[in-house]
This record gives C-alpha cells, structure tokens and sequence, in this order.
C-alpha cells in the first residue's frame, strides 16, 4: 500500500478568466492540523543563540582550523560562552558608531568563525544583516552596499583589496571596515582618505564601549536582506523576518523528530556550503539552536576532505557536485578493487538496496554489510556521519541511491529558493519511495500546482504538473526596493516559484522544468531548454552542458563539456592521438559525442526539433570565474551566450549548410 504524506486541505481552481487552473492545496502529513506555529515569547533568532548559551555554556560551538609554521593544525574551539560574549562587544562597537536597530551591515567573505559571529552581533541589536556574495566579484559586492545602504562590513583578511577596490562608489553610505583579521597601514590609509575608518577585529572587539540594553525585538522585523545571485540582470535582495527564519529552523527540527534523531549538544556540522546563502544560514542556526558544534573548512577545496577526516562531523550538507564526485571517487575504487572485490562489493549493494525498497530503516536494513563493506565509504565523511543533507540543485538518482545504501546515514534531499528561506519540500528520511523527488512541504509551507498551457502542463491531469505555488511562515517579505518585482511574483497570496512540478502518488514532489527557460523555435515548437539539458546530462560521456536555440532558428545546438575519462578511453580505442584540449577539437570527436547524445535524445523520445543539430566541445568546464554559472552551479544562459556567441553563430553556419 502507498503511504500518503501529504493532506487535501482546499479544492482545486478550475481556469477563470486570464487565470490558469490550479490544482488542490497540499500540506505535509505532519502539519494535517495547521501549519506549524512557533512558540510563545520567541521573537528573534538570537534567543536560539542565548538560551544554548544558558544550557551549555562551555560547549564547543565554532571551531577552526589555525597553521604553525607552515602546518595546519587540530580544530581550535571558542565556546558558547566565548562567542556570546564577544558578539554583545561587537554588537555594542556597531551601536557606538551610531548604527542602530534597522541598520544595515555587510558581511563578506568565506565561512568562519567571525561570520557567524558578526551575524550574530546584528542578531542581537535588531541590525540587518546583509551577506556580501564572496562568489560575485567587486561589481556585485558595490551593487548591494548601495543598494541595501550598508554602513559597516565586516569582511575577511584576504578580501580586504577587493572591498578597497570598489569604495570610491560606495563611499555614501560605508563609513566602516572591521576585517576579520589584520589590516595593514597602507590599508588604513587608503580607507581613510574616502573618510572611512578601518579596523581590525581584535582592534574592535578590544573598544570600551557604552553597555546597551538589548532593543526588543518581534517576529515581523527584518533580520537579513539576502541577495540572490540570479541568473541575468541584477542581484534581487530578498527580505527575510526574524519569524521567517525561526520558522524554517524550527521546521527543519520537527521533520528530524518525526523521522530521525534531532541534532543535540554531542552533534557537530561541518560548514563549507557558502554562508552568504540562505541554506547554510539556516543549517547553521539550526546546530546554534540545538546547542551542537559547527567546525569550518579552510577555505580551499584542495583540502576540504582533509578537514572532514579531521572535525568527523555527524550532519553533512553537500550539493550534488560534491557528492557526485565522492561517488565517482568510491566507484573508480571499487573497479580497480579486482573482479572478487567489484562482484562482493555489488552483492552487498542489491542486498541492501532491495532491503530498502522493501521499507526498511537505513541502520537495520544491511547491518552486517554496513560493519563489513560501507563502513569504508562512510570513513569518507570522517566515520561519524548519521545524516546527510543535499541542496540548491537536483540530485541524480543514481547518486542519491548510491549514498542511501553506501554511506551508513540517512538523506533527505531538499528543494528551495532564498524566497522560501531555504527548503520548502524536504524528502522524508528511511522513505525510499521519495528517492528523486525532494520530497513534501515542510510544516510552515502549504503547496500548489498551477497549469501553464503553453508548455503542456495540467494541474488537473491525472499526474498533476504545473508550476509549484507556495504559501506560507517561511516565504519573504517582498524584494527591497522592488515592488514591481514584488507582485510579479506573488499573486493572490501565492509565491510563483517559476519551477515547474510533478506530484507523485506519495504526495512527494518532482521537479521536472523551468517556467522561464522555454523559448519558441522558428517553426513555432516550444523548447523547454532545461529539461533538455537535463536528459542529455544523462549521456555518460560528457560532463555539462549548455543547449541554446532561439526564435529566428529551426534547430538546437550546445556547448559541451566532455567527460575527459570518458573521452581518452574512446580516443585511446580508435587511436586517435592528443591531450584532452586537442581531442576536444578533433572533427571525430564531436561527431562522436554528438552521436552519443543524439542516442540519448532518441533513448528519451526526444522529438525531432529537440534533437542537436551541432555541437562544440569545451574542455575547460563552466566556472564562477567567467561568470558562467552562478555559486550554486545553475547555467548563467546571457552570460553564456556573450562569452559564446562566436562560436554559436559558427554552429548555426554548420547546422544550416552553410560555410564559413
């Protein structure tokens, strides 16, 4: 029998007018009464931080990672204790600059114990905290100082030339630095010379200030403007209450208590997922709220598996590009293991596997396996990790399978926008029926499908689709500065996420497209360009890919980036000589991979107008440093297009017969 975690709570909408239909108003199994409220008396998420500190003072809270003479060392530790008291100096120093509840402060740079703790200050004094994005340059940062009319940023050591750089148009509302470590004299001197002052931490934090009483604080007041990346135009800041926030980490701990262990004061996080985005914020808070250890990388993904082996956290939150890339790593492993090793290895995962799609727990479903043959694997994460967490990008199945039945923890997988303060829909953990799905609304959300005619989706169909429409505790206050763009995405009280669903008989949900990304070709057919890409993602041999057509042209064609191992066995069996970059422009090649993913169009039933008629090869794979995608890996489709628009045009020569 099919187990229902969701609940009707209102009838679907018929079309009316210019209005689409919409389907039936969901709510998660867990909030069938109404959604989750929180307690009484608590208004600001500095009290998650206060009532930890009041529980267990001396427990470990922020922990990093120091270097003596050249060699990095264990994790070192400030107590809750140490961090409360140094956030209310920081705080105080805030507030003697003149900077009061309602201010705003900036804060950039990679994750570390002095970012939680300025958020923390803002917390405590009603200040807006406003993340710089560390991942967008000085274009992006000058943007949002402005926009969000920062007056004080705290801003990590190795980023104080890239604040510097762009002052002389920020000048207007900055008036102070503090870096999160040393400043230099010259450093000084520039800030100084556009009046603005420059301080060090140890420097600010050491200030005799005037004891301020804590302002009051409510629900409905602003805690932070969080800026999203976006994928065209500028960054939309997005503002999120106190309630908003409290909600979500509130949320995030009752689904654990229905499904699994809650985090306590024996757990630790290791936080390397940027902190200047709304889901590691919110995980964060969560380990402040359960009184539990948050340990941070170095800053280097050379050394991030380094320091997972040593903090050996018991929560790990990951995109999919991490954990694609650890089970590439097991797997390569495994293959050169021998066959007995590989046919061992493999007996034990279907014995599992099937054990979990018969519904039993993570922990009882292979424990003899899980002693013998996966605890090996778990050794990656450090050996302690009981639960896993993936985000900001969907999860290919086969991986999410793959670390269901290897990594000993249990994983929920979780979809979200900085409009939702993070994870709307969470998968439900030990529910192997949810596996590529992210799963039902979380307890402060209430779910929707809306028909969009245009792209063939029907709310009311029998598997419902239609573009996912949310309302509820943990949505955003509107864009600041934006009203227009305010109600262009909220309409009669809905959110429109611009994502398009798939509700499954489980009352799980599947993202399956994009509302935006679709564009009409010139024969009139309708292009859903991400979905596409998604499907030729599947083709083994390659490892990205960009599908571009427009309207005043019949076919579609890409930029790919291959597969190099891939690429080098293919080349190495039919002899063709090379390094990656010059295989990457050899003529067999690209009609090799353009075969291979035409036959996964036609494996897909892709129609004929879906197929690519050309493609170029790219061996250099899409980064942040071109501005090609955004931190969270989504395609940056205008920028894209600008870096290759040459070779585009060149592309659309060869797909219509014509020469160069």
């Amino acid at each position: 029998m099919v187990e229902h975690f969701t609940v009707e709570v209102a009838e679907a909408r018929p079309a009316t007018g210019d209005k689409p239909s919409a389907g039936p108003v969901y709510r998660c199994i867990y909030a069938k009464d109404g959604l989750m409220e929180l307690p009484k008396g608590m208004e600001s998420p500095w009290e998650f931080f206060s009532r930890s500190v009041e529980r267990n003072p001396n427990n470990r809270m922020l922990g990093s990672r120091g270097t003596v003479d050249g060699k990095v060392g264990p994790y070192v530790w400030r107590t809750y204790r140490e961090a409360y008291d140094e956030a209310l100096r920081i705080g105080s120093g805030i507030r003697s600059l003149g900077i009061n509840p309602g201010g705003r402060c900036g804060i950039y740079g990679t994750n570390c114990p002095e970012w939680v703790i300025a958020m923390e200050a803002c917390n405590s004094q009603g200040i807006y905290y406003v993340p710089l994005y560390d991942t967008l340059g000085a274009n992006a940062v000058e943007f949002i100082i402005n926009h969000a009319e920062v007056s004080i940023v705290f801003v990590q050591e190795n980023k104080m030339q890239a604040i510097l750089a762009c002052l002389p148009k920020c000048s207007s509302h900055l008036k102070v630095i503090v870096s999160f470590g040393n400043v230099s004299d010259a450093q000084k001197c520039e800030a100084e010379s556009l009046g603005i002052s420059c301080f060090a931490w140890k420097e600010f934090t050491s200030f005799e200030t005037p004891s301020y009483e804590l302002p009051h604080k409510q629900k409905s007041d602003i805690c932070t403007i969080m800026y999203t990346s976006g994928t065209t135009g500028e960054p939309k800041g997005v503002l999120l209450t106190n309630g908003c926030i409290m909600s979500q980490v509130l949320s995030v701990d009752r689904l654990i208590l229905e499904t699994d262990k809650v985090l306590t004061e024996e757990d630790s996080y290791f936080s390397f997922l940027p902190l200047a985005h709304v889901f590691d914020q919110v995980m964060e808070t969560y380990c402040i709220c359960t009184g539990a250890s948050v340990g941070f990388w170095r800053g280097d993904v050379r050394y991030l598996m380094e320091d997972v082996q040593e903090l050996k956290p018991t929560m790990f939150c990951g995109v999919p590009r991490v954990f694609d890339r650890i089970h590439k790593g097991v797997v390569d492993k495994v293959s050169s293991g021998g066959a007995l090793k590989k046919m061992f290895f493999q007996f034990a995962y279907d014995y599992k596997l099937n054990k979990l799609k018969e519904g039993w727990k993570q922990h009882e479903a292979a424990p003899f396996f899980d002693k013998l043959v996966f605890s090996k694997i778990k050794e990656v994460l450090g050996g302690r990790v009981r639960l896993i967490i993936s985000g900001a990008a969907p999860l290919p199945t086969h991986v999410e399978e793959f670390l269901r039945v290897t990594s000993c923890s249990v994983l929920s997988q979780g979809y979200g926008l900085t409009e939702s303060c993070a994870g709307c829909f969470t998968s439900i953990v030990n529910e192997y029926s949810m596996v590529g799905t992210v799963g039902v609304p979380v307890v402060t959300i209430e779910a929707r499908l809306e028909s969009v005619p245009e792209m063939g989706y029907d709310a009311l169909s029998s598997i419902p689709r239609g573009e996912i429409c949310l309302r509820g505790k943990t949505l955003f206050s509107g864009y600041h500065k934006r009203q227009d763009l305010t109600e262009e995405v909220f309409v009669d009280g809905w959110f429109h996420t611009g994502d398009i669903g798939e509700w499954q008989t489980n009352g799980s949900m599947k993202i399956i497209d994009r509302k935006k990304n679709i564009f009409k070709l010139s024969q009139g057919e309708y292009v859903s360009v991400e979905n596409l890409e998604s499907i030729y993602g599947q083709c083994p041999v390659i490892a990205a890919i960009w599908v571009y057509g427009n309207s005043f042209e019949s076919s579609l064609v890409a930029m790919v980036v291959p597969d190099k191992t891939a690429l080098e066995a293919w080349a190495s069996t039919h002899h063709e000589n090379g390094d990656f970059r010059s295989l990457c422009s050899n003529l067999k090649t690209r009609k090799y991979i353009l075969d291979e993913l035409n036959k996964t169009g036609q494996k897909h039933k892709l129609r004929g107008f879906e197929m690519l008629k050309a493609i170029n090869l790219e061996p250099i794979p899409f980064d942040i440093e071109r501005d090609l995608i955004t931190p969270t890996f989504k395609l940056k489709r205008p920028q894209l297009l600008n870096y290759y628009k040459d070779c585009i045009d060149q592309l659309y020569k060869e797909a219509n017969g014509t020469k160069a």
